[in-house]
């Protein structure tokens, strides 16, 4: 009795201690990836992540090998397999050199290469997740009876890996958490392998290693995608932030670079103390709002401070009040810390309050009387990143939404102006996103009861390197003549200055019809197929500018990303990794089918269980990527967006899964599980947005709890699918092991696809419409049940 307790204990342990593992390893990857390659790889690793669970199970149903080894020598070699698996994949993801702009130069060699390169990258994320599906569904599989107590083990320790997730990656760095992920997998091969076995020595030692590596400093570097800036750069200093990575450059020209993720992102001004050196601001584009303010502000909100170089230029030009707002602490910490004597001691300066905090948030708290809000560009630096438009297509930025204008419209003070400034690679062909941005500001300004939008903004152009520099001004009320005046002689002051838009003036460019609302049909620039329509909340995607349409119809065109980066660069790779996705998808989890192939055709209603459980699949993705993305404003920081919102779903759901036992013998279960889902869904529809507004203020303690709240009775609800269709497949006699191995297959496959789909769709159609279609798809999961529970004569063999 004591050994069978003891044993126990130790599943316990082992399967809270791997899920823990998987959780860390999946998180720390959104982070390296997006530093390595860009933003929206993201969600091929979390579809990778489900990928390698659901194959892991598969592979234990395909294999009688597997299920008919000691469950003990199963668990142990599957967490050591994860554990180097972890360790040397982590690896081939640093070390593995990618060019993902050669991808569209189809028929090249070039583009081969890297697309095996890319596919060599999936596979090692795809591997230790492998091992650990072989871990979980044989420990839930060989102890049925213990399936409560080995749930809540598993919750307990993903829940706990999001908890960590964040502190780890600002104290060791995503990469030493792989790494104490591959520890913790060596240790649970040792937990769980026989005393003095060979095993327990060799994951004893690939325990010990994984974690000396960190320590020592000796994990390989991380390769970056060729078109980063940061290649070939001396980096004196790095830091992993919630947000992005920061590298400093060593000194050039009086002044360090900060790369953000790889991108140039702001720049440290080495400073004396003395403004009055700093003459060079005066034939400076940041003059502009100054300008047009003739008195210095005396409150101002700098959002993006970054570097602190606006703050600089505030400061010369006689601004006090300065409240200077920053969302990655790695930045101000520098600031504050290593570069403090280097700056100029900013922070000290009694007129300079440098705060860490997300724009919106800090805004939304904020009392109002802003003579001067400075939108510095904060996604990508605002000439130099123009060239790289692809690694911010498809980022959801709430900083540039009709909703974000009107909050800071409201908080200016009579006099007040907001300032945006944007870098366009060809400002006469196609200005983008000067003109999304003023087409937001007009709809801002309407929104308030603007009659004229035109009598409230003001336009320039500058040149700025190796592009094309647009400012924008939007003021609450009209602007005066003298303000107009003083805006256009100093636009013209500077190099390459002109301007573009002023009110009264004869709309003769593209950009000065959508500014002044007339018509915009005689100008070439504004009859092409880019998308510069308003944004709002919904649907905050500010660089996504071609519709998947024209993508998806001119796909296989000739495309030069270095020529024209917005060429629907970011839409293509989008539609690259939903290919990956799906040939990954089929040949880990459909083709081993093949194997069975007689056990599997003999299976009764095939497709309609396909169509339920790759339903349930699909829709969970559906509501859970939407939700991260949606939440993101919520919680300032994507990280914490992902990590909240994955625990929240993983709990709930496996107390979903829980109950669904209880449950099972309601005669109305079904009906009521799809009426609670509707209503929840209507409930997220019409009070996500309301909720967000009135908690935006609050301590983010108070978001994020607010946050578990509201997806505990959504988790909890689509929790009861799976085991509801689980039963009812049990009861049609089938051969088991294979139709639930077919079942976490179908599910698996349609969740990979969703995982990159999802953000397709909500790109295309917004984030509320992709809760509609999430919705939908357990509609038709419900349908397909119905018809799974409906008795029949004969059950007819479907050939395979």
């Amino acid at each position: 009795m004591s050994r069978t307790s003891s044993s126990d204990r130790r599943h316990d342990v082992g399967i809270a201690l791997v899920s823990l593992a998987g959780l860390l390893i999946e998180i720390a990857y959104t982070r390296i990836v997006s530093f390595k390659l860009f933003y929206y790889f993201t969600y091929l690793v979390i579809g990778l992540a489900l990928l390698g669970l659901g194959t892991g199970g598969v592979l234990l149903a395909v294999s009688r090998r597997l299920r008919e080894a000691p469950l003990e020598r199963v668990l142990a070699r599957s967490a050591l397999v994860g554990s180097v698996a972890t360790a040397l994949g982590y690896v081939v993801v640093a070390r593995m050199p990618l060019d993902t702009v050669a991808l569209w130069e189809y028929t090249s060699g070039a583009a081969v290469l890297n697309a095996g390169r890319l596919g060599l990258v999936c596979l090692a994320v795809f591997l230790p997740f492998t091992a650990i599906g072989v871990f979980v569904s044989s420990l839930l599989s060989r102890r049925r009876e213990q399936v409560g107590r080995l749930y809540a083990a598993d919750l307990l320790g993903a829940g706990l890996a999001c908890a960590l997730a964040v502190p780890l990656h600002a104290t060791i760095g995503p990469p030493a958490a792989v790494y104490l992920a591959a520890a913790v997998l060596a240790g649970v091969a040792c937990l769980l392998g026989d005393p003095g076995a060979a095993l327990r020595r060799v994951a004893g030692a690939v325990g010990v290693v994984a974690l000396l590596l960190p320590v020592l400093g000796a994990l390989p570097s991380i390769t970056t995608e060729s078109s980063k800036h940061i290649g070939g750069v001396d980096i004196e200093h790095t830091a992993w932030g919630p947000v992005f990575r920061v590298d400093v450059g060593s000194e050039v020209f009086g002044r360090h670079i900060l790369y953000h993720d790889g991108l140039v992102g702001s720049n440290i001004i080495g400073f004396d103390g003395d403004l009055s050196a700093l003459t060079h601001f005066a034939g400076d584009v940041r003059s502009l709002p100054f300008e047009v303010l003739g008195e210095a502000p005396e409150r101002e909100l700098i959002i993006g401070s970054a570097g602190g170089h606006e703050i600089l230029a505030s400061r010369y030009f006689g601004a006090t009040g300065i409240d200077a707002v920053e969302l990655n602490p790695v930045t101000t910490g520098l600031l504050e810390g290593r570069y403090r004597e280097y700056s100029g001691n900013l922070v000290a300066d009694p007129e300079v309050r440098l705060v860490t905090a997300d724009g919106r948030t800090y805004l939304a708290r904020s009392a109002g009387g802003f003579d001067l809000i400075w939108f510095v560009a904060p996604d990508s630096y605002a000439a130099t990143n123009a060239a790289s438009s692809g690694a911010f297509v498809l980022s959801e930025s709430y900083l540039y939404t009709v909703e974000m204008l009107v909050e800071s419209l409201g908080h200016l003070s009579e006099r007040g102006v907001i300032v945006a400034q944007f870098g366009e690679f060809d400002f006469d062909a196609k200005p983008n996103r000067t003109r999304r941005y003023l087409n937001t500001a007009r709809a801002a300004l309407q929104e308030i009861g603007v009659q004229d939008p035109g009598f409230h903004l003001l336009v320039a152009r500058t040149a700025d390197a190796h592009v094309e520099l647009a400012t924008i001004v939007i003021k609450r009320t009209a602007f005066t003549t003298e303000e107009i005046e003083r805006f256009s002689q100093k636009v013209l002051s500077l190099e390459g200055g002109t301007v573009e838009y002023v009110p009264g003036a004869a709309a003769g460019t593209c950009v000065a019809a959508t500014a002044s609302g007339s018509d915009d049909t005689p100008y070439p620039a504004c009859s092409g197929s880019y998308m510069v329509s308003a944004i709002h909340d919904d649907s905050p995607f500010f660089w996504h500018f071609t519709p998947f349409s024209t993508v998806a119809g001119d796909v296989l065109g000739d495309v030069d990303a270095l020529v024209d980066p917005e060429d629907a660069i970011g839409e293509r790779l989008l539609l690259f990794l939903l290919g990956i996705a799906l040939v990954f998808a089929a040949v880990f989890l459909l083709l081993p089918f093949v194997t069975v192939r007689r056990t599997w055709q003999g299976l009764p209603r095939k497709l309609t269980s396909g169509v339920y459980f790759g339903s349930l699949g699909l829709g969970f993705m559906l509501f859970e990527i939407a939700l991260i993305q949606r939440l993101t404003l919520l919680l300032g920081y994507p990280t914490y967006s992902l990590t909240v919102t994955l625990a929240a779903l993983l709990v709930s759901t496996g107390v979903g899964a829980s109950l669904s036992g209880r449950l099972a013998g309601r005669p109305r279960l079904r009906l009521e599980t799809g009426a609670a889902l509707t209503l929840l869904t209507v409930v997220y529809l019409l009070g996500v947005g309301p909720l967000t507004d009135a908690l935006l203020p609050s301590p983010l303690i108070v978001r994020v709890m607010a946050t578990l709240v509201l997806l505990a009775p959504l988790g909890v609800v689509l929790g009861l699918f799976m085991p509801l269709g689980l039963r009812v497949v049990a009861l049609l006699g089938a051969e088991g092991p294979t139709y639930v191995a077919w079942a976490w297959a179908v599910n698996g496959f349609c969740s990979v696809i969703g995982s990159v789909l999802t953000t397709m769709l909500s790109m295309t159609l917004g984030f509320r419409a992709v809760l509609v279609l999430g919705l939908v798809a357990y509609v038709v999961a419900l349908t397909a049940l119905w018809r799974l529970s409906a008795p029949a004569a004969a059950d007819t063999v479907v050939p395979g």
